[in-house]
């Protein structure tokens, strides 16, 4: 796999856990070794920001993801030989806003930012939670993913 990191924040954080996981939610997903995704761990100000002129809301969030293409949840695009690797996007992610706020979701940090990880890059793959079936599906996918690497869901 192909995890490009970019830590732009002063959180104390286990980088090389959090792609290590990244590496294993792709593959768990079936995604073959050249798969591209971008995380970025970044300030609550800068999240803020792309909350703001991305979606439309106030304030900072714990994560963002941003697709580059449109997948449909369990799907694979098929990579012909030559191609190039695939590559699904954006996840941008708030460590001082996930360390605040897991105590209030009964969470460790560890377990929150590692849900922060495979909940964007489920978002890249197609998952979404806009309504009670597809939060089910998709919140049982994270624990099932979030459990192979000692991890749990809030």
């Amino acid at each position: 796999m192909n995890i490009f990191l970019a830590d732009e924040q002063d959180d104390p954080l286990s980088t090389d856990i959090l792609v290590e996981f990244a590496e294993l939610v792709l593959t768990e997903e079936g995604f073959d070794d050249e798969t591209e995704v971008s995380l970025f761990f970044v300030s609550d100000d800068i999240i803020a920001e792309y909350n703001q002129r991305f979606m439309g809301k106030t304030g900072p969030t714990d994560v963002l993801a941003f697709p580059i293409e449109h997948l449909t949840p369990g799907e694979v695009p098929v990579r012909r030989q030559n191609d190039p690797p695939v590559t699904l996007g954006d996840v941008i992610i708030a460590p001082a806003y996930v360390r605040t706020n897991a105590p209030n979701h009964g969470s460790e940090f560890d377990d929150e930012v590692s849900l922060m990880v495979v909940h964007g890059i489920l978002h890249l793959l197609g998952y979404d939670h806009g309504d009670d079936a597809e939060a089910e599906v998709m919140e049982n996918r994270e624990k099932v993913l979030l459990a192979k690497v000692g991890r749990k869901r809030r």
